[in-house]
């Protein structure tokens, strides 16, 4: 990748883009010519039998349109970035204007959120106004991934169960919004072989009281207690401080079906939930905390 980042780029843009203007400039200036006196010559295209294509000059109010988006074009370049590297007189970037909006909101709808900041989590639950604030935080931020009501999709958890993988009090939830979380499942294919992977998986579903097989189920045992325990415990309850999901009860983050699970045991799995420290404030995170354990406690 290192030749798309060498300084040789920004100068190939800048060349190519302002040629490219100029070369309308003069293509323009080549096709408005003054008409001269007597009749116009044609190009030799005729439809119609009696439609004829003369060659004509562009009218002046038409060329001076032209001239006047090259001269923009020319003054955009100059003032605004476009020619490789070079950032503009005005030194205007999407990030500068994003950190100046972010600025004016932060004054205008800082205050909101400063009013509820003092509040612990549980106060704000029951606070319907902190809650539709909070719901507005949700939509803009987490709905893209746990959709708008909370019960989340295939590999994104649903937040309005009891269920939670890292553990679902105030402190917890608020530490995941403002970090993030990498949970990550390695794959055990190539140890356990094709059919170690199916019994583990059959146990596996036995687990929550899935339909199984006595003798595949206690092969697939055999195995777990030899390579999965370490995360998910002997019982398969899993573990919250690393992450490592509860396997016994009816909660499936990818799904239950004995394909999904040898899928999951075979190739592993990676989740990322990114961190909104940088984003949200300290303030609209706690709010959010709260909206996000309503969910839950609601039912």
């Amino acid at each position: 990748m290192s030749q798309f980042t060498s300084g040789f780029w920004d100068v190939y843009i800048a060349v190519i883009t302002v040629v490219s203007i100029v070369a309308c400039a003069v293509v323009l200036k080549s096709q408005s010519v003054r008409r001269k006196p007597g009749p116009a010559d044609t190009t030799g295209h005729v439809w119609d039998e009696d439609l004829r294509e003369y060659n004509n000059p562009l009218p002046r109010w038409w060329s001076w349109l032209f001239y006047i988006t090259v001269v923009f074009g020319l003054g955009y370049l100059v003032l605004y970035p476009g020619l490789g590297s070079w950032s503009g007189l005005l030194g205007w970037s999407q990030i500068t204007q994003l950190e100046s909006e972010r600025e004016l909101a932060a004054k205008r709808y800082g205050p909101i959120y400063d009013r509820f900041a003092a509040a612990d989590v549980q106060t704000l639950i029951k606070n319907p106004e902190a809650l539709a604030v909070g719901q507005k935080l949700f939509l803009n931020t987490c709905a893209q991934c746990h959709a708008s009501d909370g019960a989340g999709s295939r590999g994104f958890p649903n937040l309005t169960d009891q269920d939670w993988q890292w553990g679902g009090d105030a402190k917890t939830v608020e530490q995941t919004i403002t970090g993030g979380r990498t949970a990550a499942m390695p794959p055990w294919g190539a140890v356990l072989g094709e059919q170690g992977v199916k019994d583990a998986a059959h146990y596996v579903r036995s687990l929550s009281g899935l339909t199984n097989d006595s003798i595949r189920r206690a092969r697939g045992e055999a195995l777990f207690k030899a390579n999965c325990i370490a995360c998910h415990g002997s019982e398969g309850k899993g573990n919250p401080a690393m992450g490592a999901p509860n396997l016994a009860d009816a909660t499936w983050l990818y799904g239950s079906s004995e394909s999904t699970i040898i899928e999951t045991v075979t190739r592993g799995r990676n989740g990322q939930m990114p961190a909104h420290k940088g984003v949200l404030t300290e303030a609209k995170i706690h709010l959010l905390t709260a909206y996000v354990l309503s969910l839950s406690q609601a039912r």
